[in-house]
């Protein structure tokens, strides 16, 4: 298969900075968890979600055919019943995987991936984790949660997308060379897709390279100063990730309270509800970047804390 020098050069850094044999590039990440999991897995293998992972992923196990397992939130211990299940009576050709996300995009929180991995490796099941909320964000050169608990080895496919900490756009997958090989010619979303354009590629490597070097760190420790600044104003814990939500309860409550700081803050705090959370967790979801300055921040707290008293 032929490629152009951006898209093998994006590949070749992403597996490098990974830690994995190779890596695949998508046109976006939607298409990286519809293509990867539709050619990993057929009828009579077996897909287990954490509850909480992202539609997309869950849209690309449908797609595939095979069983769909979910478990409770970070559940070890119903997911470990699951897999007890799903190995008693497998067939001896069937894939089992394991699929969840590092940080949740709902919420922010962390999966256990440390725990998880060791189940998947007592059972012998895949783990796919999806690190879109974790790259750029978390470990030593911003690369995610794996890096960060130094789990990587323990991942057989590692998911991400280069269009939220990269602020560019696509999706890749980082896996074995045969896992990619398997996946260039199976993924329909691959395949069946115009690529992502040179230049697009190119803007991603810069991107990744900019993650992982000093001036990368700094900006990640410019982000967490911002994320304590933010605890310390709302006394609040320090959020796990970028990613904060003010629990609201009813829709209606949750789009009047981001319309009203928009219109008398100047702050774009988008207002998240069902069904993308269940009924009577809407929330305001706020990403807060290493841009923000502290004004922006004391702003964004006292407007929250003035209209929710």
């Amino acid at each position: 298969m032929w490629i152009t020098p951006p898209h093998r050069k994006l590949e070749l850094y992403i597996a490098t900075s990974k830690g994995t044999e190779a890596a695949l590039v998508f046109a976006n990440g939607y298409a990286t968890s519809l293509g990867a999991l539709s050619a990993l897995l057929r009828k009579g293998d077996t897909v287990i979600l954490d509850k909480l992972s992202h539609a997309s992923l869950i849209d690309g196990a449908r797609l595939s055919g095979a069983t769909l397992r979910v478990f409770p939130h970070n559940d070890l211990n119903k997911l470990s019943k699951i897999l007890e299940q799903t190995f008693s009576k497998k067939s001896t050709d069937a894939r089992v995987l394991i699929v969840t996300e590092s940080i949740f995009s709902m919420d922010g929180d962390h999966a256990p991936l440390a725990d998880i991995i060791a189940l998947k490796q007592k059972f012998g099941a895949l783990l796919l984790v999806d690190e879109a909320h974790g790259l750029g964000i978390l470990g030593p050169t911003g690369m995610g949660l794996a890096e960060q608990l130094d789990c990587a080895k323990g991942i057989d496919l590692q998911m991400g997308t280069l269009g939220k900490a990269a602020g560019v756009a696509g999706g890749y997958i980082a896996a074995t060379k045969p896992l990619i090989d398997l996946l260039t010619n199976k993924a329909r979303s691959f395949i069946y897709s115009t690529a992502p354009p040179p230049s697009q590629s190119h803007a991603a490597l810069v991107a990744l390279q900019l993650i992982r070097s000093p001036e990368g760190s700094k900006l990640r420790q410019k982000l967490w100063n911002n994320l304590q600044t933010f605890a310390d104003a709302t006394q609040t814990p320090l959020p796990a990730s970028a990613i904060i939500p003010w629990h609201v309860g009813p829709s209606a409550q949750a789009l009047e309270l981001s319309q009203t700081l928009q219109n008398t803050s100047a702050l774009l705090v988008p207002a998240v509800r069902y069904p993308t959370v269940p009924r009577n967790t809407a929330r305001l979801r706020i990403t807060l970047t290493a841009a923000h300055s502290t004004q922006d921040i004391q702003t964004l707290a006292a407007a929250l804390l003035h209209h929710t008293a």
